[in-house]
């Protein structure tokens, strides 16, 4: 039970009207999120609740055509983890983390050290990637689509997980190659069977962009929630990283060098 004086649960109860961490996620979104609290997004509110000495209260929406409308803006909660930084029409925090898209081949391959589709050594070759993603962009103007095998990019992830598939079809000598998403491709990449590389694909030039600052998402105009959640950033930086790498997620910093763990 809350204390009545407790400063954090005055500054957020003035600032958003909460005496809760009132949170959105989806419900079936690992690596990010789960109903189980599985997910590094999940953690990552753990310890935001536990700096800010308030409850976690989430509300359960998937994140699809409407999430924004349907979770920040009726109101049902006052913060989203994982949000790409300058995504309207939210107002981001600082970021907590940098990643990017990442080259996924089997380890001592005839791909191993490829760091960039330009790469001639993946002409012909047969590569995974998520339909309607920014590496398809890329793909087509290094004349890579003819042999891509495309994965779905919407569905039902309580019963479908392209991204595990594609892992597994990487393994398996069905692809070559597959692109995702840097989070989601380090973390599965890292329950394989098959020892996989794990590639930040940085080089890359021209748009569309690959790599990309996370923030926290909440309304427009909420600028004091805003310093609050920033400083809850700036102060647990090192403990957000530790999270991250835990879960396999490829840290960039500023430079788009990786961010090893205790940094």
């Amino acid at each position: 039970m809350l204390i009545a004086a407790s400063p954090a649960v005055a500054q957020v109860s003035d600032l958003v009207d909460r005496s809760t961490l009132r949170v959105c996620a989806d419900p079936a979104n690992m690596p990010f999120t789960n109903e189980k609290g599985e997910g590094f997004e999940n953690k990552i509110a753990d310890l935001l609740s536990a700096k800010l000495n308030l409850p976690l209260d989430y509300t359960w929406f998937p994140q699809a055509t409407g999430f924004y409308r349907k979770t920040l803006g009726e109101k049902r909660c006052d913060v989203v983890m994982g949000y790409v930084a300058g995504g309207d029409p939210v107002l981001n925090t600082n970021p907590y983390y940098r990643s990017a898209f990442v080259l996924i081949t089997k380890k001592g391959g005839d791909l191993e050290g490829v760091d960039t589709l330009e790469d001639v050594r993946l002409k012909g070759r047969r590569i995974g990637v998520v339909a309607g993603t920014p590496p398809g962009d890329l793909m087509a103007r290094n004349g890579l689509m003819a042999m891509a095998r495309p994965y779905a990019l919407t569905v039902d992830r309580r019963y479908d997980s392209p991204a595990e598939q594609m892992i597994s079809d990487i393994g398996a000598g069905e692809i070559d190659a597959g692109i995702l998403w840097g989070p989601i491709g380090g973390y599965y990449a890292r329950r394989s069977e098959a020892p996989l590389d794990v590639v930040p694909l940085v080089k890359e030039k021209g748009d569309p962009q690959l790599v990309y600052r996370i923030t926290l998402a909440i309304r427009p105009g909420e600028l004091n929630w805003k310093h609050q959640l920033n400083g809850f950033i700036g102060a647990n930086q090192q403990d957000i990283n530790r999270i991250l790498i835990e879960y396999g997620v490829p840290l960039l910093d500023e430079r788009n060098q990786p961010i090893e763990a205790g940094k």
